[in-house]
């Protein structure tokens, strides 16, 4: 039979087939093949000795949280109260990048944004839509609809800092939740703080991670890998070999940001992500 995993404690996983939850182990020859089954993974397993027998192909799997098979993370950013993170945003997107490029990005609080504040939300908008993100305001009509059909039956990150309405968005997706604090373990009677597994939870049809550690966001990437996570800078080629963007004033990817092509707070963001970058591996090799 097949189903999928939808939490692991230890070496137990919950598998879920056709609505009904069976509590597997398994098989040895994971071990043997340096492999494990993950959260969010399909899986062949034997309701009846309740051992997980084969993993199905992944499309993409994360070390943190430990989860595969996510098809699309949301990611939702406040305009006000909390103001708009533009650092946060662009760290969520270069962390997924390769390897959840389906991102869905919902501005909330537009209620709350006078005039210009709109038309800048706005400008911004337009502009992370230019790189093929899909975008929306969260007082858009259809969204709710939208968003149902569009992942129904897939494995989807929830993700944006504290107080930008994760858990708006959920009431609006499913109002019997009745959230009142954290997205998804508040429909468990949890606290904030007190995940302490990876866990999905089937909200409308739709497979919402629960996991601890998802906002802890280090980039656990090389500078080539940051360079290719950031969509502004495709198709651009830069005259100097192995350029990094940062000292040459001819540079081309430079340029486009005096130009205006590319947003100004994107470059910002990326000569920080990549100081992160080079801080950590030199703590690392210096650590030897």
């Amino acid at each position: 039979m097949q189903g999928l995993i939808t939490k692991n404690i230890s070496n137990k996983y919950t598998v879920n087939a056709l609505g009904h939850d069976y509590i597997c182990e398994a098989r040895g020859k994971f071990r043997l093949l340096g492999s494990k089954p993950l959260v969010g993974d399909k899986v062949e397993f034997s309701p009846t000795d309740l051992i997980i027998l084969d993993i199905l192909p992944r499309i993409n799997e994360l070390q943190r949280p430990p989860v595969a098979n996510i098809a699309y993370t949301i990611i939702i950013a406040s305009l006000k109260n909390p103001d708009l993170d533009l650092y946060l945003l662009d760290k969520i997107l270069v962390t997924v990048e390769n390897k959840c490029s389906n991102v869905i990005i919902i501005f909330s609080k537009v209620d709350l944004c006078n005039k210009e504040e709109k038309k800048q939300a706005e400008d911004i908008k337009k502009y992370y839509e230019s790189l093929d993100y899909l975008v929306y305001f969260n007082n858009e009509a259809k969204l709710i609809n939208t968003l149902k059909k569009k992942l129904k039956g897939l494995v989807v990150t929830l993700v944006g800092q504290s107080g930008a309405g994760k858990s708006t968005f959920l009431n609006k997706l499913s109002p019997e939740l009745d959230l009142a604090t954290s997205p998804i373990s508040a429909a468990l009677n949890r606290g904030v703080h007190t995940t302490r597994h990876t866990e999905i939870y089937d909200i409308e049809g739709i497979y919402f991670v629960d996991t601890p550690g998802f906002s802890a966001l280090d980039l656990n990437m090389d500078l080539e890998e940051l360079k290719s996570a950031f969509r502004d800078f495709k198709g651009i080629n830069c005259k100097y070999q192995d350029c990094n963007h940062d000292k040459e004033n001819d540079c081309a990817i430079k340029i486009k940001v005096n130009e205006g092509k590319i947003l100004a707070s994107r470059y910002h963001n990326y000569l920080s992500f990549k100081k992160e970058i080079y801080e950590s591996s030199r703590k690392f090799f210096g650590s030897r």
